[in-house]
């Protein structure tokens, strides 16, 4: 079973760097397994995403296990947040 992900949003293997993320994007870890999503910072204007923003800050402060921006809940909350941009 599958689904298709919103064209602005790409994952990216965990594996991928900095390097992968192209100018004007912002890669975030989501869920349990710390998915890679790769995000137009446009986003982050987003109340939403602000407010999974802060649930991070206070979670995680500025220790991400991953390396970049980790975000505390499940990869389906946040495909459903997302999905409801642009």
């Amino acid at each position: 079973m599958g689904f298709r992900l919103p064209s602005l949003i790409r994952s990216r293997v965990s594996s991928s760097k900095a390097v992968d993320v192209p100018k004007g994007y912002l890669a975030v870890y989501v869920g349990e397994k710390m998915k890679r999503f790769v995000i137009p910072i446009s986003y982050l204007k987003q109340t939403s995403l602000q407010e999974l923003l802060s649930q991070a800050e206070e979670q995680f402060e500025y220790e991400h296990p991953m390396g970049g921006l980790t975000i505390p809940c499940r990869e389906e909350i946040f495909l459903d947040i997302t999905s409801h941009f642009n």
